[in-house]
C-alpha cells in the first residue's frame, strides 16, 4: 500500500528549500518520492492536497502525558504551592490504568493539533508504552528518577526495564532514555551512576534543569554551584546525549558550559509563562551553537498540549524580551518544533524534515479558514496564525491516525468516558 498526496503546499524545513506545491508518495513508513507531479498508480491511496500545507509533524521535546487527567486542576498557584498542595497528592492517587487513559488523552489531543513525536516522562511507563502502541505515534519514553531517598533501587531498575523492554518496539516508534529527574532531587552519586550507565549503553539522558528560581538557590545553598554547573561537574555534558527541560535560569557562564554538548535544552514557553518561572534564554543558546527545540510540558501546568501555541509563545516571548521583533523569525521557530525537537531525541535522521528517505510523519494543514488567508507569506502563517484545529490529517511511520479531523486509531467516546471518570475519583477530597 502507498499513499500519493497530490497538489499541497510543501514545507520541507530544510534550510534551503523554499515552500512549493507539490506531491508526496509514501510506501510503508518511509518518504520515496517529493516531486512537483507523481503519476498516481494502482492502488494508490490518493490524498487530494487542495488547500492544504503538507509539513514535517511537529515533535513535543518534552511531556508528562498522564497530567492530561489535572487539566485546570491548579490554575493560578505559584509553583511551590501547585505541586506540594495540587500535584503530587493527586499522583498519589493516580493508578497503572488512570496513567494509560492519561497518556492516550494526550495522545489524542496531539495527533489533533499536529503533533506526531513526543518526550514523555513519568511513571508506569509500560502503560505509557502501551498507549503509545495503541495509538499509532512516535515517543521517547523516560522512567522520572527521584533520588531524595533510598528506594532499594525500585525507581533504576524500572528505568533499565524500560529501556530494555520497549527500545525499538512499536514498529521501531518507541525510543527510551534515562531520567534523573533534576539536580535538586538527584544527590551526586546516584546520578553520576546514572550518567556512567547512559554513556556506557549509548542511552540518552532526559532531566529537568533550572526551571525556576527556587531550584538555583537549593543547588547554591547544598552545592555551592548553579544546577548547571553541578551537572557539568559530574560529566554529564562529556559524553552523554542529554534532552535538558526547560533551562530557564542559566546565567552567561551556563550557556557557555552547554557549548559543544550532544542534544540540547527543550524550551517549554508557556508552561513557564503560566507557573511564572521566567523566560530561557535560548536566542543567546542558540547563537552558542546549542540545539533547542520545543515543548509544552504537562498539561497539568501548560493546560494545551497543542504546539502551535508554543510555537507563538516561544518566538513572542523573545521579541518581548529583547525589545527586538526580528529575534526568533518565522523560520527559526518552526524548525525549533520540527528539526530542533527531533535532535533533542537522537531522531535527527528520522523526522523533523520531509526529505525522501526519511520516516512519513506528515501533517496536513487546511489554509482555506479566514484566518490563514491571504498567503502572503507561508512560513509567518503557520508560525503566527496556524493553532492546532487547522489541522486536517495526521500520518505517522505511514499509517493515517487522523483524516478529515476524524481520529482512525482512538475511540474518543471510550476515552472521554473513562478520562472523566477517573479524573472526577483521583481529585476527590484534595
Amino acid at each position: 500500500m502507498s499513499i500519493l498526496i497530490q497538489q499541497a503546499m510543501i514545507m520541507t524545513m530544510n534550510d534551503n528549500d523554499a515552500p512549493f506545491k507539490g506531491d508526496i508518495r509514501v510506501e510503508g513508513d518511509r518518504i520515496v518520492e517529493i516531486a512537483t507531479h507523481i503519476e498516481s498508480q494502482p492502488g494508490d491511496e490518493v490524498i487530494h492536497g487542495k488547500d492544504m500545507l503538507a509539513m514535517p509533524g511537529l515533535i513535543n521535546a518534552h511531556q508528562h502525558s498522564p497530567m492530561s487527567l489535572l487539566r485546570g486542576f491548579s490554575d493560578d498557584l505559584k509553583l511551590m504551592d501547585w505541586l506540594d498542595r495540587k500535584m503530587l497528592p493527586a499522583e498519589a492517587n493516580m493508578t497503572p490504568e488512570d496513567i494509560y487513559w492519561g497518556a492516550q488523552l494526550s495522545h489524542a489531543e496531539m495527533i489533533r493539533s499536529g503533533t506526531t513525536t513526543y518526550a514523555d516522562m513519568y511513571v508506569h511507563m509500560n502503560e505509557i508504552a502501551e498507549a503509545v502502541t495503541l495509538t499509532g505515534m512516535r515517543a521517547s519514553l523516560t522512567r522520572g528518577m527521584v533520588f531524595m531517598e533510598d528506594d532499594g533501587g525500585r525507581r533504576l531498575q524500572e528505568a533499565i526495564d524500560l529501556v530494555q523492554r520497549w527500545s525499538g518496539m512499536a514498529e521501531g516508534r518507541i525510543t527510551t532514555m534515562y531520567g534523573p529527574h533534576s539536580p535538586y532531587t538527584c544527590a551526586p552519586e546516584p546520578l553520576r551512576d546514572v550518567i556512567a550507565m547512559a554513556e556506557k549503553e549509548n542511552v540518552p539522558i532526559h532531566i529537568h534543569l533550572a526551571e525556576t528560581r527556587e531550584e538555583v538557590i537549593k543547588i547554591q545553598e547544598r552545592y555551592g554551584v548553579t544546577p548547571t554547573e553541578y551537572l557539568e561537574n559530574l560529566g554529564m555534558f562529556e559524553q552523554a546525549h542529554v534532552l535538558l527541560a526547560h533551562a530557564v535560569h542559566l546565567d552567561r557562564q551556563d550557556v557557555e558550559r552547554l557549548k559543544g554538548m550532544r542534544g540540547g535544552v527543550s524550551h517549554n514557553p508557556v508552561s513557564n509563562l503560566k507557573l511564572g518561572c521566567g523566560i530561557a534564554p535560548i536566542t543567546e543558546m542558540m547563537a552558542q551553537g546549542i540545539q533547542v527545540g520545543l515543548g509544552t510540558d504537562g498539561a497539568g501546568s501548560a493546560t494545551t498540549v497543542d504546539m502551535f501555541e508554543e510555537i507563538k509563545a516561544a518566538t513572542w516571548l523573545q521579541k518581548l524580551d529583547y525589545g527586538d521583533p526580528t529575534r526568533l523569525p518565522a523560520r527559526k521557530v518552526l524548525q525549533m518544533a520540527t528539526r530542533g525537537s527531533a535532535g533533542l531525541l537522537n531522531l535527527q535522521e528520522q523526522v523533523g524534515v520531509l526529505e525522501v528517505g526519511r520516516k512519513a510523519d506528515i501533517i496536513l494543514i487546511d489554509l482555506s479558514k479566514p484566518h490563514l488567508q491571504p498567503v502572503h507569506n507561508l512560513e509567518s502563517l503557520v508560525a503566527y496564525s496556524v493553532n492546532g484545529a487547522d489541522v486536517d490529517t495526521t500520518m505517522v511511520n505511514g499509517k493515517i491516525l487522523m483524516k478529515g479531523r476524524e481520529l482512525l486509531t482512538i475511540d474518543e467516546e471510550l476515552l472521554f468516558h473513562e478520562t472523566r471518570t477517573r479524573a472526577k475519583r483521583i481529585v476527590e477530597g484534595i
